[in-house]
């Protein structure tokens, strides 16, 4: 009899381990009644809908977990770490910010 393969961990450097979208759609059929491929569709829906409301420059709450918002960044002179001497313009630009909500501070600072 076959010995069942073991599931690969995906992992960043350091070896910290990584959750995927599939993942993540595993863990939702399995503690629901959807199968794994209705729970992907529900994961991409709320992702999409969390892009579009930051796209707009809208501010996505998620009670006790966090806040996700859009914010921009100031143009700034930066230098080529090869070539200190050099500077080089960085543009205005936007990007995403998150804060953590205090439930979710508390259980990070227990740790796991």
């Amino acid at each position: 009899m076959k010995t069942p393969a073991k599931k690969k961990i995906r992992t960043r450097r350091h070896g910290t381990p990584v959750l995927t979208r599939r993942d993540l759609a595993v863990r939702v059929a399995a503690q629901t009644q959807f199968t794994q491929l209705e729970a992907a569709e529900m994961i991409q829906k709320v992702i999409e809908s969390i892009e579009n409301a930051l796209a707009e420059g809208n501010v996505v709450e998620f009670r006790d977990f966090g806040v996700f918002e859009s914010v921009k960044r100031k143009p700034r002179i930066g230098r080529n770490p090869k070539r200190p001497a050099e500077t080089v313009m960085i543009p205005e630009r936007t990007v995403i910010k998150f804060r953590a909500g205090q439930k979710l501070r508390a259980r990070l600072a227990k740790g796991k």
